[in-house]
């Protein structure tokens, strides 16, 4: 599988989790829906806790001025691999704890999980979560057609090797498997519907061998 493949299909967030900040000073930036993050997340590799997870290393508050103060987390994001679980992932977030307002200081009760959500966010950037909103490709109104972040032009896949190689399978459950490892790249083929024809040429081909056997046993 391209190792862009699922960075691919974690890059460009949908409008409906896209909310464009109106004041302050981050008027102008985009906001990203965090539920869109964990969809986004179980899409690719699969629910929380089995396919992909996260711990929380440290919590922590610094001081700011006039009274404030900021409240951080850091947290290690987990994917499943072939091998397990993939080395950690670290992100730091934070978010105000004690934030002073025009009628004094104002304490937030949620800052500490707030600021887990921003950690989270910092370590799914390294995945390529919502990768063209970071890389400047959404103008506040629709995704730019120019810069580095733009859609690459889908590439066909090898149908010779892929074939070649699927051909050499001699079990269903071994067939499956092999999809699953290309399933990211066959997504985001020009041609995955011949793609994945072979895959499911080979798997009647499979299951007639083993029926033809247990009838002959």
């Amino acid at each position: 599988m391209s190792n862009l493949a699922n960075w691919q299909r974690l890059s460009q967030p949908p409008q409906w989790a896209l909310r464009q900040i109106q004041a302050g000073r981050l008027k102008g930036k985009t906001d990203i829906n965090p539920q869109w993050r964990y969809q986004a997340m179980t899409e690719v590799y699969g629910e929380c806790g089995s396919g992909w997870c996260y711990d929380i290393e440290k919590l922590w508050t610094e001081a700011g001025t006039e009274g404030q103060v900021f409240a951080f987390a850091k947290v290690n994001l987990y994917t499943k691999c072939e091998s397990g679980w993939s080395a950690a992932i670290p992100g730091i977030g934070g978010h105000m704890l004690l934030v002073k307002e025009k009628s004094g200081i104002h304490n937030n009760d949620e800052a500490y999980k707030m600021a887990v959500t921003d950690a989270l966010s910092t370590a799914m950037k390294m995945l390529g979560v919502a990768a063209d909103i970071y890389a400047g490709a959404w103008d506040g109104s629709k995704y730019a057609q120019v810069g580095p972040a733009t859609k690459p032009e889908p590439k066909p896949m090898d149908k010779e090797l892929i074939a070649s190689a699927v051909a050499q399978i001699s079990t269903t459950d071994e067939l499956t498997k092999k999809y699953k490892q290309l399933e990211g790249e066959i997504n985001s083929a020009a041609n995955k519907q011949e793609i994945v024809q072979l895959f499911a040429d080979r798997k009647k081909e499979l299951q007639s061998a083993n029926h033809k056997e247990a009838a002959n046993a």
